[in-house]
C-alpha cells in the first residue's frame, strides 16, 4: 500500500503525456483539461465549485481561469447575489476542443484496462471512488478547523 499513492500519480502523469499527444490544441497544458471537462460538464458553476470539484485551491483556479480566458476558452461573468465570485462559461473555441479531449480520455481509459476482467475494474473503481469520497471529507474537515 505504501507505493499506492506514486502508482496513481504516476498513471495521473501517463495520461498527461498521453492526452497532450492526442490533442491538438498547442495553448493547451495537461492540467487545463479536467477544467475543460468540468466547465462544459456545467457551464456557469462558480469558480468556487470549481476549485472544489477539482480538489485544488482557489488561487490555482482564478490562475488557470485568466490564462483560459486570455486564451479565448472561456467566459466569466460576475454572480449576481456577489460581485466577487464568477459563473463560468465555455466559449465556442472550448466546446471545440472538447470532442478531442473526451476521445482522448476514452481511448487512455481502454487502453489501460485492456485485459483487466470487467469485474476487477467495478471494484476497482468501488475502492477508489469511496477512498474519493474519504479524502473529499478529511480535507472539508481540515478545512473546518481553520
Amino acid at each position: 500500500m505504501s507505493k499506492f499513492m506514486k502508482m496513481l500519480n504516476n498513471i495521473s502523469r501517463s495520461q498527461a503525456i498521453y492526452r497532450h499527444g492526442r490533442i491538438s490544441a498547442d495553448d493547451l497544458q495537461s492540467g487545463h483539461y479536467a477544467f475543460v471537462l468540468a466547465i462544459c460538464r456545467e457551464p456557469g458553476r462558480s469558480q468556487e465549485d470549481l476549485a472544489r470539484e477539482l480538489c485544488v485551491n482557489k488561487s490555482t483556479v482564478a490562475r488557470n481561469l485568466n490564462y483560459l480566458e486570455e486564451k479565448g476558452y472561456i467566459s466569466r461573468k460576475p454572480l449576481p447575489n456577489d460581485k466577487r465570485q464568477f459563473s463560468v462559461f465555455p466559449t465556442e473555441k472550448m466546446l471545440g476542443i472538447l470532442p478531442e479531449i473526451k476521445t482522448a480520455s476514452i481511448e487512455w481509459m481502454e487502453l489501460l484496462s485492456e485485459g483487466i476482467p470487467k469485474d476487477e475494474l467495478n471494484i476497482f473503481d468501488s475502492v477508489l471512488s469511496r477512498m474519493q469520497e474519504k479524502a473529499r471529507e478529511i480535507i472539508e474537515k481540515q478545512e473546518d478547523n481553520k
